[in-house]
C-alpha cells in the first residue's frame, strides 16, 4: 500500500463554519440554499494517491485524521470539487472527510494497461470499498450525488456493514441492464439522448474530442439557473483529462443499454442488484428544485429505504450538482444523517 502527496494542487482556505452544529432542515419540507452560487472556490491544497484494488486512486483529504470518517462521491461529468465547500463545513465539525477521484477522473490510474476500462455500477462501488480497506477504515459516512449516488446506493445496499450512514441526492438509483431495456415516454427519452449518442461510435469520437465543450452542455442543461463561471468550470473540467475517462464513460452508459459486457467477476453483485434490493442504514435523500437532468420522483423510490429515512427538497433554484450549489444544505443532511 502506498500513500503519496502530490503536492501541485493550491492550498484549500478552510474558514471556521459558526454554528455549523444548529441546523434547521425542515425534513420533509424545503431548505433555502445558502450559498454564493457560480463562484469559483479554492481548490484542495494536496492530492493523495493510494494503490486500492485495481486502481491507483487519487483523493482529496480535510479534516482531523481520528474524526468519524466521510467519503463524499462525485458523479458525471463533474469532479471532487463539488465538494469543494462542503469538505471544509464537514472538516470544521471533526470529521475526516475523504473525496476520491472515481475511475478515470483525475489523477485516479489503473495498474495495470490490461485491466478492462469498465464502467459498470457494481464496479465503481468495490473500488470504494476497495478504497476503504487501503485507508483501512472500517466504516463510514457515505455521500453523492449522479454516479456518486448510485456507488453510495449500492455500497449500502450491498455491504450494509461498511456504510454508517448515506446521503442521496435523487434518491435510489440502483439500476440493471434488464430494466433498462423497457422504453420510456418520449419526453423522457429525450432527456437522456446523450446515452444514446454515447452507443454510438460517431458519439464515442465526439465525446473524446469534445470533452469540454461536452461537460459545459451537461452542466448548463443539468443546472439551468446555476451561473458557474468560467473558473468553477475548468478546475473540474481538468479531470477529465484522465486517459482513461472517455473509455469508462462510454463503457458505463452503453453497458447500461446492454450494449456492451460487463466483467464476468462481479455478475453476481449485479444479480443482486438487478432485484433492487432495499437500503436498510439511515439515509437522507436529497433534490434540488431546479434539477435538469433525468431523475425519479421522490415518491417513487422511498419505500426502498427501510431504515431510519427523511427526504430533503432544497430551493431555489438549485440544480443537478447539489452539493456544490448549495454546500451547506449537503453538509447539514450529512451531520444530520450521522445523528440518526
Amino acid at each position: 500500500m502506498t500513500d503519496k502527496i502530490n503536492g501541485s494542487r493550491r492550498r484549500l482556505v478552510g474558514a471556521t463554519i459558526a454554528g455549523l452544529g444548529a441546523m434547521h432542515l425542515g425534513y420533509g419540507g424545503l431548505v433555502r440554499a445558502q450559498t454564493v452560487r457560480g463562484t469559483s472556490a479554492v481548490p484542495f491544497d494536496d492530492i493523495r494517491q493510494i494503490n486500492a484494488g485495481t486502481l491507483d486512486i487519487g483523493y482529496a483529504h480535510a479534516g482531523p485524521e481520528n474524526g468519524p470518517p466521510v467519503i463524499l462521491l462525485h458523479g458525471w461529468p463533474y469532479d471532487i470539487h463539488s465538494f469543494a465547500e462542503v469538505a471544509p463545513m464537514l472538516a470544521a465539525a471533526g470529521y475526516r472527510v475523504i473525496v476520491p477521484y472515481l475511475r478515470g477522473y483525475g489523477t485516479t490510474r489503473f495498474l495495470s494497461a490490461d485491466t478492462p476500462r469498465n464502467g459498470q455500477q457494481a464496479v465503481v462501488a468495490v473500488d470504494i470499498i476497495a478504497l476503504m480497506d487501503a485507508l483501512r477504515i472500517q466504516k463510514a459516512l457515505i455521500a453523492g450525488f449522479d454516479w456518486g449516488a448510485r456507488t453510495a446506493n449500492i455500497m449500502a445496499a450491498l455491504w450494509p456493514e461498511r456504510c454508517k450512514a448515506l446521503v442521496s441526492v435523487s434518491g435510489y438509483l440502483i439500476g440493471s441492464q434488464e430494466a433498462n431495456r423497457a422504453p420510456l415516454p418520449p419526453k423522457a427519452e429525450f432527456a437522456w439522448w446523450y446515452q444514446f449518442y454515447f452507443a454510438t461510435e460517431r458519439g464515442r469520437a465526439g465525446y473524446e474530442a469534445n470533452r469540454r465543450e461536452f461537460s459545459k452542455l451537461i452542466w448548463q442543461t443539468a443546472s439551468p439557473q446555476w451561473h458557474f463561471d468560467d473558473a468553477t468550470f475548468e478546475r473540474s473540467a481538468q479531470a477529465f483529462d484522465n486517459p482513461d475517462h472517455v473509455a469508462v464513460v462510454i463503457h458505463n452508459y452503453r453497458w447500461r443499454l446492454g450494449l456492451v459486457e460487463g466483467e464476468s467477476q462481479y455478475d453476481a453483485l449485479e444479480k443482486r442488484l438487478a432485484t433492487a434490493p432495499p437500503i436498510t442504514i439511515p439515509t437522507i435523500t436529497m433534490e434540488g428544485d431546479a434539477n435538469g437532468a433525468p431523475h425519479p420522483s421522490p415518491a417513487a423510490y422511498a419505500k426502498k429505504f427501510t431504515g431510519k429515512y427523511r427526504h430533503i427538497d432544497v430551493g431555489t433554484g438549485i440544480g443537478h450538482d447539489l452539493p456544490q450549489e448549495a454546500p451547506k444544505a449537503f453538509a447539514d443532511a450529512v451531520i444530520a444523517v450521522d445523528r440518526m
